[in-house]
């Protein structure tokens, strides 16, 4: 029945500010914007009409911090995703929290994954899956960590 999830909707304090971030930093795809309800639409990805973002306008009091994730390749978290947070002054973390600039693994699903915030607050994760076994018992590891527990 289910197959995907098609959209996700945020509210924003300053719809300017966050058309500026999702467009021109993340590079999302605005794809409508309506005035009179102080909401812009994008699509996410390569297929256009796959994916949605929606953005409404709301007072700061009326914004709840959410969480969600952008499906990337491996290798752009692994060797990308660090440089391109410096470059537009991006705040990033790891679910480790050990203050380290790199990226980590959720063993259970396997996937690779950082963190950053968008101008809101909002949580946003860019996350690629691994290939391999999932490996629960080992938790939350660092990828190093994680390859040399599979190589063996």
């Amino acid at each position: 029945m289910i197959k995907g999830l098609y959209e996700t909707h945020l509210f924003v304090e300053n719809l300017e500010r966050s058309i500026r971030f999702y467009e021109k930093i993340l590079g999302l795809q605005l794809c409508y914007y309506e005035e009179e309800r102080k909401a812009a639409f994008f699509w996410i990805g390569d297929k256009p009409k796959e994916y949605m973002l929606g953005l409404w306008e709301k007072p700061k009091s009326e914004i709840d911090v959410r969480h969600f994730a952008f499906t990337c390749d491996k290798e752009f978290i692994l060797h990308d995703a660090i440089p391109f947070f410096k470059k537009h002054r991006l705040k990033f973390r790891n679910f480790l929290k050990d203050d380290t600039e790199r990226p980590m693994v959720f063993a259970w699903m396997p996937a690779l994954s950082i963190y950053f915030d968008d101008p809101d607050g909002h949580s946003l994760e860019f996350i690629a899956i691994l290939d391999g076994k999932s490996r629960p018992e080992l938790g939350v590891v660092s990828y190093e960590e994680w390859i040399n527990l599979n190589e063996k």
